[in-house]
């Protein structure tokens, strides 16, 4: 089996519209959190008021204007994404490359938006139509198609929808087929654009959205933030990247994932536990090797409970010696795409010797008693490290990842 390394990048989010901007703001702990604006509240209104929105993103600087009329905003961030992912790679695409590559991406709610905005014309203003494109910006599968026609990649594509752990599952299995020798190169990651009037009040519903921000891991945290955006990164076996003269940022080892077979919206330590275990024996990694776990840590007492006592099982007295954060804590939980998101902000901190913080922390609390890297970033170097994803429907995915030797 080949290794497998990430010689590309690219980011969207509410921390930064690029991998540059996003690795400073992880540096520097900087929150995307804020006041949201891009509802119209006069169609109803939202008891929560704050979200990780994307600021500043200008898709008509990025895309023709006949390319955007199919494209629903997380396929815009899925595509704008891939874009720097595959310029910082560098890479030709040959014909052989086109017909064979793959893209897996990963989406939990896709163009729902669209659908949305379509519902609404029929229902409240009794339209007897719907916008001729609502099909086509609608397809969770949206994303990879426009990756596909940007580059005239033929291999295979797909959308994984599992939930929070969806790009999580697409850049692991994009890595399994590119290391067993399926695919010779692939673009994987994920989107989502969740921030419309009937996403939001569904999460209304659920009671689990924090009124002010995102606290997780610490004792007075009230609940979840929900954030948009989307991450790619660009898989190619490493005797491939270094004979193009492609520099790998980091290597992807291994990959794990379970089903806990028990609650729909609970999760247990066990299913995640095993989940963390399936992607060390899939890396050939000892748990002593890990020095970081971005951890999915989402602000609520299910899972920062849940997830400390899960860490806890997996890594037995290590866990005492791990550094473990919240990236969600910057970027809000981008459902679909907070794999991706958190994988890509793993490779960052390998690659430059940086641990990102777990921010707005401010109490201990007893049942999460791990270093969680309070408030400030740390400039440590680690060998290997895991990106933990964990979804409703007890679906969970591990991403092991290594700072790139060569040796």
């Amino acid at each position: 089996m080949r290794r497998v390394v990430i010689t590309g990048i690219g980011v969207i989010s509410s921390i930064g519209l690029n991998q540059h901007e996003f690795l400073l703001a992880l540096q520097t702990g900087r929150c995307g959190i804020g006041p949201i604006d891009c509802i119209d509240e006069s169609q109803g209104q939202v008891r929560f008021k704050h979200a990780a929105q994307v600021r500043g993103f200008v898709p008509e600087a990025l895309f023709p204007a006949k390319d955007l009329a199919f494209m629903d905003r997380f396929a815009q961030f899925a595509l704008a994404a891939a874009q720097e992912a595959v310029t910082q790679s560098g890479v030709e695409w040959t014909r052989d490359l086109c017909e064979n590559s793959a893209i897996v991406t990963g989406s939990c709610m896709g163009g729902r938006g669209a659908e949305e905005a379509g519902y609404w014309e029929l229902f409240h203003n009794m339209r007897t139509r719907v916008h001729p494109l609502t099909i086509p910006l609608g397809m969770s599968n949206a994303g990879a198609s426009h990756i596909s026609m940007k580059y005239g990649i033929q291999g295979p594509a797909y959308t994984i929808s599992t939930a929070c752990a969806s790009s999580a599952h697409a850049i692991g299995q994009a890595f399994w087929m590119v290391r067993s020798g399926i695919a010779p190169m692939a673009i994987a990651g994920g989107s989502e654009a969740p921030l419309f009037l009937g996403g939001l009040k569904a999460w209304e519903a659920m009671r689990v959205i924090s009124k002010d921000t995102c606290r997780p891991f610490s004792a007075d945290r009230s609940g979840m933030i929900v954030g948009e955006g989307g991450a790619m990164l660009l898989l190619e076996p490493l005797e491939v990247a270094l004979a193009r003269g492609a520099r790998p940022l980091a290597e992807i080892v291994g990959f794990g994932m379970s089903s806990d077979a028990s609650h729909i919206t609970q999760p247990t330590p066990d299913g995640a536990a095993r989940a963390m275990r399936s992607a060390l024996r899939d890396a050939g990694l000892a748990p002593e090797q890990i020095g970081y776990i971005n951890a999915h840590g989402t602000a609520t007492e299910a899972n920062d409970r849940t997830e400390t006592a899960a860490i806890r099982s997996a890594f037995g007295k290590h866990a005492d010696r791990l550094a473990v954060s919240s990236t969600k804590s910057m970027h809000g939980h981008t459902l679909g795409a907070a794999g991706a998101l958190e994988a890509a902000a793993s490779v960052l901190a390998l690659q430059h010797g940086m641990l990102p913080p777990t921010i707005n922390y401010t109490t201990p609390d007893l049942a999460c008693d791990l270093d969680v890297i309070p408030n400030e970033s740390r400039n440590v170097s680690v060998e290997a490290c895991l990106s933990n994803s964990f979804a409703f429907g007890g679906l969970n995915a591990v991403l092991a990842l290594k700072a790139f030797n060569n040796a």
